[in-house]
């Protein structure tokens, strides 16, 4: 068990750092973007030059190794659940906020060496001050890094296109997801309505969509959602509702309490179902945004 006085520089900063990250979370209802997570944590953190160096074998950042290196130590402990470039607070890691910085820390550590069994070396306990190839790039930091570069690049890609582009990509995905798609609207006002999306050819079956999309930096209003509900008329008739910008709160608010069912769909959901469904999609949806497949090896448990 490591003590507080016994505590290298390499863990106070850490012990920093993971402690920022956590409040970070918490202080966004439990979940955000990995990247977002970093930017926020060097708001909260006061970074050295010593921090801020990079590291001589991997030419990393410090302080970012770290935050990703004890991170992992942090999801095998059950405090934060990682998926497709999202953290994730579980209500086992806001309890270890309570700990303070330094013990959240090293509870962390200790239950990942309990969890490890003395299957592998103790990674954590390896980090020195001295020997700064000792921080060695984890496969699951190394595949989480990759999945937000790839993430990023795909979000620059879309941000780059006009909002028709945009709407194409969009009434593509559906398409790919097995809907026919018998209106796209046209350059020009559209009454609200940019897509339908129809099961049959014929829209017999449902659901049948109405898609409102929004290419934008700016959030969507409740006022919007609601103008789009107000077009949801029949049985069977379903929302949907793209924006790049996101959602103000009373937007989702809006969304759950509808009549019918309005789904919304920001950035990152929108990217993850690209991804899900790219392979279904027809050569010349494909190559309205071009995906390159690249395969990592399964970090080991």
């Amino acid at each position: 068990m490591f003590k507080e006085k016994e505590l290298s520089r390499t863990h106070a900063l850490a012990a920093e750092l993971i402690y920022a990250a956590f409040e970070v979370l918490r202080d966004n209802n439990g979940s955000l973007p990995s990247k977002q997570v970093v930017q926020e944590v060097e708001k909260r953190v006061e970074l050295d030059e010593w921090a801020k160096g990079t590291l001589k074998k991997t030419g990393y950042i410090r302080w970012q190794s770290l935050l990703q290196f004890f991170s992992i130590d942090c999801t095998k402990a059950g405090f934060l659940i990682k998926r497709k470039g999202v953290w994730y607070l579980t209500p086992e890691g806001e309890k270890a906020i309570k700990l303070g910085k330094v013990k959240l820390l090293m509870t962390a550590i200790n239950l990942y060496r309990e969890w490890k069994a003395r299957k592998e070396i103790e990674k954590a306990e390896d980090i020195t001050d001295e020997t700064e190839g000792d921080i060695k790039p984890d496969p699951g930091t190394i595949v989480e890094q990759a999945i937000q570069t790839a993430s990023d690049t795909i979000k620059n890609h879309i941000s780059k296109m006009n909002a028709y582009e945009f709407q194409d990509i969009v009434a593509a995905l559906l398409r790919g997801m097995g809907y026919y798609t018998p209106f796209v609207a046209p350059r020009g006002k559209d009454g609200g309505i940019d897509i339908l999306a129809y099961r049959d050819a014929f829209g017999i079956e449902s659901p049948r969509i109405k898609v409102q999309v929004k290419h934008r930096e700016t959030t969507a209003s409740v006022k919007e959602i609601r103008e789009l509900i107000g077009t949801l008329q029949k049985e069977g008739d379903v929302g949907i509702f793209v924006s790049t910008g996101g959602f103000t709160s009373d937007a989702k608010g809006a969304a759950i309490n509808a009549h019918l069912h309005v789904e919304l769909i920001d950035l990152d959901q929108f990217i993850n179902l690209w991804q899900e469904f790219y392979k279904k999609l027809p050569d010349e949806d494909k190559n309205l945004m071009p995906l390159v497949p690249i395969y990592f090896l399964s970090p080991t448990e």
